[in-house]
């Protein structure tokens, strides 16, 4: 009975997780760039029942599940769909390839291309940080025509300033979530020229779907449901054996 609790305690712990990361990509369905998350479970080690009190070959009944657990959260990376905004900063990846921003904290990536032309005259986030190009913030003075291109290069008025830092992985897992749709890589790890195609005027949404979300999180709730009804027989049970099976 006592392992019956922890197999129904670590299964509503499980699905507490769960909900949890379900409810973060709902809460996330309208951010620009979003990646959804997606949880990986397992279950203990199972053990072997065998019948006792049938002589020296106790024979083998099946195996007994001892709960579940989480294994990983992972990010699933797949392209979310493109809406046109017609505003000239605002930037969509097709294909593989992030943006890298200056941060307070470091070099940051990104697929969120919402950006803007602060007052000095530099291209930033939403949050104000700076846009990377060879390094170093983006810089477009004028109030010319820009125009970015496929590859990231700028040009005032068909004159190029620059290209913006467009860059990808071998391995997208490697990259850990940050806040803000930006993920920074781990140290030592190396980014290439990506092979994606940025769009002018457009933004890539999340590719978070409603109703698949919506469909999991019933899910989880039921079985975080049954597990707490299996937990609570077992206490039920534990208190009967406790307080009246010894008094017979």
């Amino acid at each position: 009975m006592i392992r019956g609790l922890y197999t129904a305690a670590s299964g509503m712990i499980t699905e507490t997780t769960r909900t949890d990361v379900i409810s973060n990509n709902l809460a996330n369905v309208t951010t620009t760039g979003y990646k959804k998350d997606e949880t990986v479970s397992s279950e203990f080690e199972r053990v072997l029942i065998r019948r006792i009190n049938d002589g020296q070959v106790a024979p083998q009944i099946g195996e007994l599940g001892r709960g579940s657990k989480i294994d990983e959260i992972y990010t699933q990376h797949e392209q979310g769909s493109t809406q046109q905004t017609g505003n000239t900063f605002d930037l969509a990846i097709e294909g593989k390839g992030y943006f890298v921003i200056d941060t307070p904290q470091g070099t940051r990536y990104t697929r969120n291309g919402s950006f803007n032309l602060a007052e000095n005259g530099q291209l930033v986030t939403n949050e104000g940080f700076p846009v990377l190009a060879g390094g170093r913030p983006v810089q477009i003075n004028g109030n010319g025509n820009v125009t970015i291109g496929a590859d990231g290069q700028i040009a005032l008025d068909n004159e190029q300033i620059t290209t913006l830092d467009f860059v990808e992985f071998d391995d997208d897992r490697v990259l850990k979530k940050e806040g803000n749709s930006m993920y920074v890589a781990p140290q030592g790890e190396r980014s290439r020229q990506a092979t994606g195609k940025i769009s002018q005027g457009q933004l890539e949404l999340s590719n978070v779907n409603v109703v698949s979300e919506m469909v999991k999180l019933i899910n989880a709730y039921r079985a975080y449901e049954t597990n707490a009804k299996a937990l609570q027989s077992e206490d039920s049970m534990l208190e009967k054996a406790v307080n009246e099976v010894g008094r017979g």
